[in-house]
Parts: C-alpha cells; sequence; structure tokens
C-alpha cells in the first residue's frame, strides 16, 4: 500500500512555539540535537494517546519542528466502501483528503481528541527531563572513561569493610575493598586521593568510577604528578611492582646518560619520594635503575641485599641468583616480598640460593654425576661379563 499525503486541517490540535524554542535553547547549551528530543517526544505521546484513549495501532503522532504544533493521524486504506470506520476509508471521503488516491492506498486523517493537550504537555515535559538526565550521564560518563588511568581526589561519603564511596563532584567513586590499601582506614569526610580504574553503568544507567589505591599505577601517577622528568618523558618508569600499604618497586631509564634516573626520581635527601610516600601513608619506594642486560636488571631489582653471581636461562626466563651467606633472608625478604616483587618487577622467575647452599648444590651434582659414571662403568662391565661367559659357553658345545 502507498500512503498519500495528509489531511490538512485549519486549526493545529496542539500548538506550543515555547516548546521549540526551549529544545532549541538545550541544543545550544546541551548539545542534544532537537531532532532527537522531538523525535523521543513524538514516540512518548503515541504511547500516552494509546494508553489514554484506547487507540488501534494505526496511529501516528507528529510535531511541528518549527511550530510546535502536535498532530494525530489516524492511518486509514482506502476501500470502496468502508466497512470498519477505525480502520477504513471510502474512496469517496478519501479523495476529499487526496483527489490521488485509489483503493488500496493509505491516507492519514487528522483526529482532534479531547484534552490531549495536557497531556501532550505533560509527556513533553518528561521525556525533556528524562533525556536531559540521561545526556547529562552520558557526557559525565564520557568525560570520566576519558580520564582512565588519572588520579582524582574526593572526599569519602560512606566507609566500611566492602566499599568506599567518594564525592568526586559530579558523580561518586566507589573503591572495593580489593582496591583499598590493607594498611589504611578510611573515614567519613576524608580528603583522599585514587586511581581511576575503569568508569562503569551503574543503577538506571549513572556512570560510577571505579577507584583504586592499590593498583601498581597509582605509584606511577604519583611520581609521574611529583618528578618533572618523568612528565615531560625525560625518565620513563619502566615497570612497578608493588605489595599496596608495604612496599613498591619501580625501574626507571633515561636514554640520556647525563641525567640519573633513580637520583632524580629520589630528589635531595629524598624530598621527592618522600612526598610520595606521605600519600602511600609511609609505603616504602624502592627505585631502581632499569637495564637492558637481565643479569644487571635483576640484581638492582633484588636490592639492597647484595649480590654474587646472576645465571641467565633466556629460553626459560630463568634466573638462579647466588647472595652471601648473610644477605639471604634479605635478598628473600619478610615472607618472600623482595623476591616476589624483584620477579613481577623484571617478569623474570628467580631462584636465590646462598653461597653455602648453592657450593652444596654443586657438591651433590657433583658427587651425583660420579656416582652416575660410575654406575655406567659398573654397568658396562657386567655386560662384559655377560658376553665373555656366553662366549665360553658356546665353546664348551661346540
Amino acid at each position: 500500500m502507498k500512503s498519500k499525503s495528509k489531511n490538512k486541517v485549519s486549526e493545529p490540535a496542539i500548538d506550543n512555539k515555547e516548546l521549540i524554542l526551549a529544545l532549541e535553547d538545550l541544543e545550544k547549551e546541551k548539545g542534544i540535537k532537537k531532532e532527537y528530543l522531538l523525535e523521543s517526544i513524538e514516540t512518548a505521546l503515541l504511547t500516552a494517546y494509546k494508553r489514554n484513549f484506547d487507540a488501534l495501532d494505526n496511529v501516528k503522532v507528529v510535531m511541528d519542528p518549527q511550530t510546535g504544533a502536535t498532530h494525530v493521524y489516524s492511518i486509514k486504506e482506502v476501500m470502496e466502501h468502508a466497512n470498519d470506520n477505525a480502520l477504513e476509508i471510502s474512496l469517496e471521503d478519501a479523495k476529499k483528503i487526496n483527489k490521488d488516491v485509489n483503493v488500496g492506498d493509505s491516507v492519514e486523517v487528522e483526529i482532534v481528541p479531547r484534552n490531549f493537550g495536557r497531556i501532550a504537555a505533560q509527556t513533553a515535559k518528561q521525556v525533556i527531563i528524562q533525556k536531559l538526565r540521561e545526556a547529562e550521564r552520558e557526557i559525565i560518563y564520557t568525560e570520566f572513561n576519558d580520564r582512565k588511568g588519572e588520579i582524582v581526589s574526593g572526599i569519602i561519603q560512606k566507609a566500611d569493610r566492602n566499599i568506599v564511596v567518594m564525592d568526586l563532584g559530579r558523580l561518586e567513586g566507589i573503591m572495593p575493598t580489593k582496591e583499598q590499601m590493607p594498611t589504611e582506614t578510611y573515614h567519613v569526610n576524608d580528603k583522599i586521593k585514587g586511581y581511576v580504574l575503569d568508569v562503569e553503568r551503574g543503577a538506571k544507567g549513572a556512570p560510577q568510577v571505579i577507584v583504586s589505591r592499590s593498583h601498581p599505577d597509582f605509584v606511577r601517577k604519583l611520581l609521574e604528578f611529583e618528578i618533572p622528568e618523568i612528565y615531560e618523558g625525560v625518565i620513563e618508569i619502566k615497570s612497578v611492582s608493588r605489595d599496596p600499604g608495604y612496599r613498591s618497586k619501580v625501574a626507571v631509564y633515561s636514554p640520556d646518560p647525563n641525567i640519573d634516573p633513580v637520583g632524580s626520581c629520589v630528589g635531595q635527601k629524598g624530598v621527592r619520594i618522600q612526598n610520595v610516600i606521605n600519600e602511600l601513608h609511609g609505603e616504602k619506594i624502592d627505585v631502581i635503575e632499569w637495564n637492558e642486560d637481565p643479569a644487571i636488571y635483576i640484581s638492582s631489582a633484588l636490592l639492597p641485599a647484595q649480590i654474587l653471581a646472576v645465571d641467565i636461562k633466556e629460553d626459560e626466563k630463568f634466573a638462579q641468583v647466588i647472595v652471601p651467606d648473610n644477605q639471604l633472608s634479605l635478598a628473600i625478604g619478610k615472607s618472600g616480598q623482595n623476591a616476589r616483587l624483584a620477579a613481577r618487577l623484571t617478569n623474570w622467575k628467580i631462584d636465590i640460593k646462598s653461597e653455602t647452599q648453592f657450593r652444596e648444590m654443586l657438591m651433590k651434582a657433583q658427587q651425583e654425576g660420579e656416582e652416575a659414571q660410575l654406575q655406567e662403568e659398573t654397568d658396562e662391565q657386567q655386560d662384559v661379563q655377560e658376553v665373555q661367559m656366553q662366549e665360553t659357553d658356546g665353546e664348551k658345545e661346540e
């Protein structure tokens, strides 16, 4: 069926020029397209009309984008003689609307329902408020989604064992238990910093920022904020490993041989790194220099322990580290912390042994090798004896 032109009436059903002006202002101020709002209002008006007037599906609501006039149309099929006035229109009556229509075409007949102006005004207001909220949420979501990986500050609104809620101004920041530092206690109205880990859509589409104080990149960003050389790219942070609240290791590098990357990060009398330590409430930070030689890099990563030797297996990314006897506990660290952080920092498997342990291991290996060689020689002698015995038995039989 082909749709023909609409029936024109001299007086529109609803006229609201102020609505159009308001939509145009919203487009300028909030960036919400007028056409999008009009389409949303039309959809809502159609739903409202069907609900309030028990209308069939052959109804169409159109708003004039220039005047704001609202028109309701009933779409009817052109028949020679109409049998159902709700769905059909006679050819004679259809010709009065559009002289070019034929049987089988459809025409849009405008209807003017009573009290629909009041319903339309209420519906339009509700739609505009809803779309405004959605638009603001989308703007905030986009803004904070672009700020992933940055540091934000906020006031704690709620703090319990499971979650910390921060007021970030235009929305809330959520810090789950796993993103909290185990050494910190959070209190309502405290002002804290956090690392924007992710942005999610919460209940009813409202954006929520997932904030972390335990993520390794929180330390990275704090250092970038405190140390201009890192921010400017003169010094590069190659890797960060962290035991939140207790200790972090940071590997730094500068392609400029005239720059001391570790000294620049620590600062005179440790003032630069101390600002970061204060923000982390006393978490220790080891700054070491990155090196492309894995043996040197791993040795530095295990500081403050002294290293005697590092045996590298490139294909396995495995390093055997030998330390003086009195440095073993320092190299491993409390509960294995130093060795674990070094392994994460370098991305190598690290096995640490004291000098005595290493010698014992060599002696054991040597002893096992000698025993194996002796066993091999014994087996060979037994084989020779068996052959000789077989030869002797053969001669006797002959």
